[in-house]
This record gives structure tokens, sequence and C-alpha cells, in this order.
């Protein structure tokens, strides 16, 4: 399997992490179709594991289809996502332990 492939499925999976993290503490969903999911599903986290299934399944479209620079571009895009999200976990957990 490509590595552009592996890298993205990874970060489809930390960024499931950390928006259960989010969601954990009340932070709401900022993207409107995930948000869109997770309110309609009959379990807040079946929603968002069906958009990471979709996900996946895309990145894989892509994959197969020859489309690695748009893999590539996508996944620079998650780490900043997931690298973001870390941050304001961090930032967040922070602010919580200094009150």
């Amino acid at each position: 399997m490509n590595q552009l492939l592996l890298q993205y499925s990874y970060l489809q999976v930390l960024d499931f992490m950390t928006t259960v993290a989010f969601l954990l503490h009340g932070v709401h969903e900022g993207n409107p179709l995930v948000r869109a999911a997770l309110h309609y599903a009959p379990n807040p986290l079946g929603g968002l594991l069906a958009v990471k299934i979709l996900a996946v399944a895309l990145g894989f479209y892509c994959w197969r289809g020859g489309r690695e620079r748009l893999l590539n571009r996508i996944n620079i895009l998650f780490a900043i996502i997931v690298a973001w999200n870390m941050v304001a976990l961090i930032v967040g957990s922070l602010k919580l332990n200094l009150a």
C-alpha cells in the first residue's frame, strides 16, 4: 500500500481521536458536514465514524485514481488540522487546571 494512503489513514484516525476529545470537553464540531452527521446519527460517535470511513474511502479512491498530488495536499491539510487540535486541547486543559 502506498505511503501516502497510509499517512492519510493515520491522519484520519488522529482527527477522529481529537474530535472525540473535543466532544468530551463540550466543544462543538466546526465542520458543518461532520456536525450534521453527529446530529442526525443515532449515536454521535457512529456518525463521526461513518464520516471517517467515508473519508478513508475517498482517500483510497484518490490513491487508486493516481491523484497522489491531491492526496499529498490533503495530508498536509489534515496534519495542520490535527496539530491545531492538539494545541487547542493542551491550551484548553491548561486553562482548566489554572482556574
